[in-house]
């Protein structure tokens, strides 16, 4: 895939961090998957290493351009941290040696489980309290000891955290915009461990030209030029977008992801 044009996907990758609080998980493992689609059977394998990178260069410019007020509901929860970097590092480290099969499929169905439920139960495309989190004390609905499984699944199938912790928040009162900046620090804990762990279990893709383990270099460079910009950008002239319409998007855009996993 040209440059440029994994620049252009890049800047969309920014979009979503900022809109969506998804590091790049959702958009990043179909296109690198299409990108690297040579590997054959290590394409997936390449594209969650490739997506953790992103996720985690993405995330900190995010969570840096976050008000402080917001990141300061996040002081005290040391365990939710450290139970995310652990699940994060398990995940990683056991989507290194699943088949290729496995990282695929259980990619579509959990993005593809993930939208219907969001649909059919009720408090996250039809929220009526509309409490912004970030004026309450403590993030809602963000248990410490979800942290684990919520970290290896995500880390094992390179989608970040934001799939289960916006709903969560979401669920628990919080506003569109609310639930998604903070998603973005608790997704940095998740693949901080998560790159070291592809870094050093690269498997096969270790030996392929332009690779840093199983880390895909060239697309994760190109793709991260787009994006940092426009985080910056729109985290200091954020949009102001209806919450129906901004929760219905975040659910459209699993459903695309997922279609385009599929159909690869």
């Amino acid at each position: 895939m040209d440059i440029l044009l994994l620049v252009v996907v890049g800047s969309l990758v920014g979009v979503t961090t900022v809109l969506f609080g998804f590091g790049g998980g959702f958009v990043t493992v179909p296109i690198v998957s299409v990108v690297d689609a040579r590997l054959g059977g290590d394409a997936v394998r390449a594209a969650t290493a490739t997506s953790a990178l992103v996720m985690l260069v993405n995330a900190v410019v995010a969570t840096a351009s976050t008000k402080r007020d917001t990141l300061r509901l996040l002081r005290g929860r040391t365990w939710l941290f450290v139970l995310l970097a652990v699940g994060g590092s398990l995940g990683a480290f056991v989507g290194r040696l699943a088949p290729d099969a496995l990282l695929r499929w259980g990619f579509v169905l959990y993005v593809g489980a993930t939208a219907i439920d969001l649909v059919a139960r009720p408090g996250f495309l039809y929220q009526g309290r509309g409490v912004d989190c970030t004026r309450v004390r403590t993030p809602g609905g963000l248990r410490s000891r979800l942290g684990l499984p919520i970290g290896a699944v995500a880390a094992f199938l390179g989608v970040g955290g934001s799939v289960m912790t916006v709903p969560l928040m979401r669920r628990a009162g919080a506003t569109m915009q609310a639930a998604t900046a903070l998603a973005n620090p608790l997704t940095l804990a998740i693949v901080s461990p998560a790159v070291a762990v592809t870094l050093f279990f690269s498997g096969h893709v270790e030996t392929v030209p332009g690779f840093v383990g199983a880390i895909d270099l060239r697309t994760a460079l190109a793709l991260l030029a787009g994006a940092m910009p426009v985080i910056v950008i729109l985290r200091r002239r954020p949009p102001h977008i209806p919450e129906r319409i901004h929760a219905a998007c975040y659910i459209a855009l699993l459903v695309a992801s997922a279609a385009v996993v599929a159909l690869q």
